[in-house]
């Protein structure tokens, strides 16, 4: 499978763009449960996924983890703060399956980000539909119930259910474990 011709497949790219685009990512293959990136690293990387699954997560206050994302097949795994920023990361990046990686580093992307328009394009692209998601999400978790912020978790990442850790699952959707086993009774029952 070309990841890249079809990461890509909708910019109006030449053969010479899509492979000079190709050469600078570097393909690599982590076991499960390995970190991609820690606190306290700068993120010199980001990560387009052709299969597996990822989580990213912090502590808070108290040390508790709180998963804040997962990507899965065709998401792109980036700490968009670190990465552009080039400040020390307060997340960590893990993975929760065996995860193909199709990796570009920072000065790769830049180089790329300037000499081809229609990469910068899709860059741009693709931050806007990242904060008009992060925006979604958190009106979300203010406005809407947990079961139906489940029952669309379902739906956008169904490899969730199938390989995340329930307690990954509930803190991304900011409740309990045992709420989040209450809801799916309620789901299976049709309550």
């Amino acid at each position: 499978m070309d990841l890249i011709k079809t990461f890509y497949s909708e910019l109006a790219l030449s053969t010479e763009e899509l492979n000079a685009i190709k050469e600078k990512h570097e393909v690599m293959t982590v076991k499960k449960g390995d970190f991609i990136l820690t606190k306290g690293q700068i993120s010199n990387a980001y990560y387009l996924i052709e299969y597996g699954l990822t989580r990213s997560f912090l502590h808070d206050y108290e040390g508790n983890e709180v998963t804040i994302g997962f990507c899965c097949d065709n998401d792109v795994v980036i700490e968009v703060a670190s990465f552009f920023q080039r400040s020390p990361t307060v997340e960590n990046i893990q993975t929760l399956s065996e995860t193909r990686l199709w990796k570009i580093n920072f000065d790769d992307f830049q180089e790329l980000f300037h000499q081809i328009p229609e990469f910068r394009e899709w860059g741009r692209s693709w931050m806007a539909q990242e904060l008009v998601h992060n925006k979604n999400r958190a009106i979300a978790m203010i406005t809407e119930p947990a079961t139906t912020r489940y029952l669309r978790l379902i739906k956008e990442k169904p490899i969730l259910i199938q390989q995340a850790p329930l307690k990954h699952i509930a803190s991304y959707l900011g409740i309990t474990d045992t709420s989040l086993s209450r809801i799916r009774k309620e789901i299976v029952h049709g309550n």
